[in-house]
C-alpha cells in the first residue's frame, strides 16, 4: 500500500518537474501606437497570440486589433533586435504578409497556421541570417522570440512603417498552478486508494 502512495509521488514530483508542455511555446503581446518606433499618434489597439510547436514546427497565429486611423496593409513578425524590448529591425516571417490578413480595414481579427519547416515561412534575409536553412530559421524566431527581441507589426496606409505594434513575451504558466494540478493528482490517487481498501 505505501508503494501506491510512493508510486503516486514519485509521478507528481516527475510531472511537476516537467515544462507544461514539452511541444509548444506561447508568445503574447498587446499593440497600440505608442510601442512603435518612432511612436504613431493612434488609437489603435490590438493583440496578438503566436503559438510554436516545436515538434510538429508550426506557428499558429491569432490577432485581433481595432480603431486604426489607417486602413490595413500587411502584418508579420519582425525579428531579431539588437536589445529586448526596443528598436526596430527586418520582417521574419512571411515575405510580404501573413497569408489572408485582413487588408484595407480598420478593425478585424485573423487565425491561421504556418508550416515552418518550409523556407517559404521566412523572409530571405532572415533565412540567410540563420543558416540559410527553414530550422536554422525555426530556431532564431523562437530564441529571438523567446529573449523579447521580436515584434507583432500592423501596417495602414495611414503608417506604412506600422501604426500598432507589440514585443512578443513567452507566456508561462504559473509555479502556483503547477502545484494545483500536483495537490489534486495526490489527492485523487489518495482517494482512489482509499475507495480500494474499503
Amino acid at each position: 500500500m505505501h508503494h501506491l502512495t510512493r508510486l503516486t509521488v514519485a509521478l507528481v514530483a516527475t510531472f511537476l518537474a516537467l515544462p507544461a508542455s514539452a511541444a509548444t511555446l506561447v508568445f503574447f503581446t498587446t499593440m497600440d501606437g505608442p510601442s512603435e518606433s518612432p511612436p504613431v499618434a493612434s488609437p489603435g489597439s490590438g493583440w496578438a497570440r503566436v503559438t510554436f510547436d516545436d515538434v510538429a514546427l508550426t506557428m499558429l497565429v491569432q490577432a485581433a486589433f481595432e480603431d486604426l486611423v489607417g486602413t490595413t496593409t500587411v502584418a508579420h513578425i519582425h525579428c531579431c533586435t539588437a536589445e529586448p524590448g526596443i528598436g526596430n529591425v527586418g520582417v521574419a516571417t512571411q515575405p510580404g504578409t501573413f497569408p489572408g490578413w485582413p487588408v484595407g480595414v480598420t478593425s478585424g481579427s485573423y487565425e491561421n497556421t504556418f508550416d515552418m519547416s518550409l523556407d517559404a515561412s521566412y523572409t530571405a534575409g532572415f533565412l540567410t541570417a540563420n543558416g540559410g536553412t527553414a530550422a536554422g530559421a525555426f530556431a532564431g524566431l523562437v530564441g529571438g522570440l523567446k529573449a523579447g527581441r521580436g515584434y507583432f507589426n500592423v501596417h495602414s496606409n495611414f503608417a506604412p512603417g506600422g501604426e500598432i505594434r507589440g514585443f512578443l513575451v513567452r507566456v508561462v504558466p504559473e509555479p502556483g498552478s503547477l502545484v494545483l494540478i500536483g495537490l489534486g493528482l495526490v489527492i485523487v490517487a489518495l482517494a482512489t486508494r482509499r475507495r480500494r481498501n474499503h
